[in-house]
C-alpha cells in the first residue's frame, strides 16, 4: 500500500509570545515551551504511535511504522503519516498538550494525501501542503480570549485575566522590591513555571535543559545562566546597558529549494530536506557553543571580563554576562551585557561561516545580525522590536551590496543602534534624525562582517578604528589619554569636511585611523567623510560598548562540527 498523508505543522505568532513580556524570566519561559512544543513534545506524540524517536534508518515505506518525522525545526515540523485519521489523531493530541502546557502558542496544521508510486514526487505535495498552509494561516480566525466576568485583575505581561501572582514561582532575595510580585495569566503561569527555582534550582526546566544542551563547554565550570536583567553584570551607577542580538540567516528558502530540487527520488528528497534543516541546526548551535567558549575564556580569576568589568555572582555563584533565548534552526536570538552585544554578535556571524560548519549542501552559512544596545530597564519587547528592524536592515544591505559587487555568493553584514536614551519612533525616523546631517549620512553601519574587496565599511575596519581611538595598537598613539580631543572631533564629523579637516590643523592632528578596502581613503583620513559618509563616528560613539575578548586559535568547542550528517 502506497497511500500516505504529508502533515505540515507551523506555529504563528512565536516572536511575540517569546518577547511580549519585559522580563527576561518570562522570556526564557516562553522560549523553552516554544522549543519544547516544535521539538520535543512532536516527537513524544510520534513515539506514543510507536515512531522509534531516531528515524534516520527507518522508512515509513519499508516498515509499519504508522508515522515519520521529515524535519522539525525552527517553529515547524513536516511528518508521514499513514492515513488521514493517523495524522488528524496526531495533531489533536498534539494540540491538546499545548493548551494545556503552552497556552499561547498556536499550531496552525495542513495534510495532504498522498500516493508514493503514482502522485509524482513528494517535493511537488510539499510545495502544495506549504500553499495551503500559508492559506491557513491567513484566513485563521483570530483568538479573543475571555478578558474577564465582572471585576477581574489582569496579567501585567499579556492583558489577559489573572489566575495567580508571581510569588509563587519566583525565589525573592535581598535586592528584590514588593513590587516583584505582579498578577500573572494562564500563559505567563506557564513560563514562569518552567524557570522557578523557588523550591531549588532543580525545579528549574528551562536551566537544566539549557545547561544539559551546552554541557560540553559548560562542565568544569561554575557559571550559571542568567535569569534576570540585573544578573547580566550590570555597574551600578557606572554601566547599566544590555543588549538584544538577533540574527537570521540569508535566503535560506531558496537555499532549501536548491538543494532538493534534483532530488532523484521521494526518498532522497527526505534525506536530503532532513539533512539540510540538522546542519543549520547544528552550525547555530556550535556557533552559540563557541561564543560560550570565548566569553568564558576571557573571564579572569578575578571574575573579569578582560579585566574591564565584573561578572555578577550571587550565594557565591558567578552568572555568565550572556544568555541564549532562540537558537533552533538559523533564527537566533540572545541576550548580553550591553558592552559585549556588538564583539560576540560579530563572533557568533564569524564563526556560522568555518569550514567545519558547512551546511549540508556543502556551502558556508551566512547570516544578518541586529544589535540594540538600551539601558537596562528599558522595554525588552521594544528592544527586541528594533534589533529585528536592524537585521532587516542590515539583509537590505546585503541585497543591494549584492547587486553592487555583481556576486551571487552572500555574505554576513550587521547592523546596531546604541540608545543612551530612550528610544522614539522607527529605526528609520531614528536615523534620519540623529544621523543625517548636511555632509550626508555619519554612520557606517551597516558593515560587511568579513573583509571585502574594495569595500570599506567592514568589522575590521570599524573595530580598528575603536582600539586606534582607545590608543591600544601600537602604531596608533595619537588619541590615547585624548578623550575630550575624540569627544570635540565627534562634534566636528557632525558639521563636515572642512570643519574636521580645520580640527585636524588647529590642533596638529595627524590623520585620522587608517581604514582599508577602498579605492581611495585618503579623503576619509583628511577629512573623515568619503562621498555621502563619515568613516569615524560610528567608531567614536562604540568606544565604550566595544571590548575585544580572548578568541585564540583554538576551535576546540567545534570539534563535534566535523562529524558526517547521516
Amino acid at each position: 500500500m502506497s497511500n500516505y498523508v504529508v502533515t505540515a505543522l507551523d506555529t504563528t505568532g512565536i516572536q511575540s509570545y517569546i518577547f511580549n513580556s519585559n522580563r527576561l524570566r518570562e522570556n526564557i519561559g516562553a522560549s523553552y515551551l516554544v522549543d519544547r512544543a516544535t521539538g520535543d513534545w512532536v516527537r513524544d506524540e510520534l513515539e506514543a504511535l510507536g515512531a522509534p524517536r531516531n528515524q534516520q534508518e527507518t522508512s515509513i515505506k519499508n516498515s509499519g511504522l504508522k508515522g515519520e518525522l521529515i524535519y522539525v525545526g525552527g517553529g515547524n515540523a513536516l511528518l508521514l503519516f499513514k492515513s488521514v485519521d493517523i495524522a488528524k489523531q496526531f495533531t489533536q493530541k498534539l494540540s491538546r498538550k499545548l493548551l494545556k502546557q503552552a497556552p499561547g502558542v498556536n499550531l496552525v496544521a495542513a495534510h495532504i494525501e498522498f500516493n508514493w508510486d503514482d502522485d509524482g514526487s513528494l517535493k511537488e505535495k510539499v510545495e502544495l501542503l506549504q500553499e495551503e498552509l500559508e492559506k491557513q494561516k491567513r484566513s485563521r480566525r483570530t483568538s479573543v480570549p475571555l478578558l474577564g466576568l465582572g471585576v477581574t485583575a489582569t496579567c501585567q505581561s499579556t492583558q489577559l485575566p489573572a489566575v495567580n501572582t508571581s510569588e509563587e514561582y519566583i525565589k525573592f532575595n535581598k535586592e528584590d522590591r514588593e513590587e516583584d510580585i505582579y498578577f500573572i495569566s494562564r500563559e505567563t503561569e506557564e513560563k514562569l513555571r518552567v524557570v522557578s527555582s523557588k523550591h531549588g534550582e532543580t525545579t528549574n526546566e528551562a536551566n537544566k535543559a539549557i545547561r544539559s544542551k551546552f554541557q560540553e563547554v559548560l562542565k568544569n565550570t561554575p557559571y550559571q545562566f542568567p535569569y534576570r536583567m540585573d544578573h547580566l553584570g550590570r555597574t551600578r551607577d557606572d554601566n547599566s546597558y544590555y543588549a538584544i542580538v538577533h540574527a537570521d540567516g540569508n535566503s535560506m528558502g531558496e537555499r532549501f529549494t536548491k538543494y532538493v530540487e534534483n532530488s532523484s527520488e521521494n526518498r532522497d528528497y527526505i534525506y536530503r530536506i532532513r539533512n539540510l534543516s540538522k546542519s543549520v541546526d547544528r552550525a547555530g548551535f556550535k556557533s552559540i557553543e563557541r561564543v560560550i567558549q570565548i566569553l568564558i575564556n576571557s573571564i579572569d580569576s578575578e571574575g573579569k571580563v578582560m579585566g574591564q568589568f565584573s561578572i555578577f555572582t550571587q550565594d557565591g555563584k558567578p552568572y555568565l554576562p550572556f544568555r541564549p533565548l532562540v537558537y533552533g534552526g538559523d533564527d537566533i536570538t540572545f541576550v548580553c551585557d550591553g558592552r559585549l552585544g556588538l564583539e560576540l554578535a560579530a563572533i557568533f556571524l564569524k564563526t556560522l561561516q568555518k569550514p567545519n560548519l558547512y551546511l549540508a549542501d556543502g556551502q558556508p552559512m551566512t547570516a544578518c545580525a541586529g544589535v540594540c544596545i538600551v539601558k537596562s530597564h528599558y522595554p525588552f519587547a521594544r528592544a527586541y522590536a528594533l534589533s529585528e528592524a536592524l537585521c532587516r536592515n542590515a539583509k537590505s544591505f546585503v541585497r543591494d551590496e549584492k547587486q553592487n559587487i555583481g556576486n551571487t555568493n552572500s555574505f554576513s553584514a550587521m547592523d546596531w543602534h546604541i540608545a543612551s536614551s530612550g528610544l522614539l519612533g522607527s529605526i528609520g525616523e531614528i536615523r534620519q534624525r540623529e544621523y543625517q546631517v548636511n555632509e550626508g549620512d555619519l554612520t557606517m553601519r551597516p558593515i560587511f562582517i568579513e573583509d571585502e574587496v574594495d569595500r570599506w565599511r567592514t568589522w575590521t575596519n570599524f573595530t580598528d578604528a575603536v582600539e586606534c581611538f582607545k590608543g591600544n595598537l601600537k602604531d596608533c598613539q595619537t588619541w590615547k589619554n585624548r578623550r575630550n580631543k575624540i569627544i570635540a572631533l565627534r562634534e566636528k564629523l557632525r558639521e563636515g569636511r572642512k570643519a574636521t579637516n580645520e580640527f585636524r590643523k588647529a590642533y596638529s592632528i595627524g590623520d585620522l585611523p587608517l581604514l582599508k578596502g577602498g579605492y581611495d581613503l585618503d579623503d576619509l583620513q583628511t577629512n573623515g567623510w568619503t562621498e555621502d559618509r563619515c568613516g569615524y563616528f560610528d567608531a567614536i560613539e562604540a568606544m565604550e560598548f566595544y571590548f575585544p575578548l580572548k578568541q585564540g586559535d583554538s576551535d576546540d568547542c567545534l570539534h563535534i562540527a566535523n562529524e558526517v550528517v547521516e
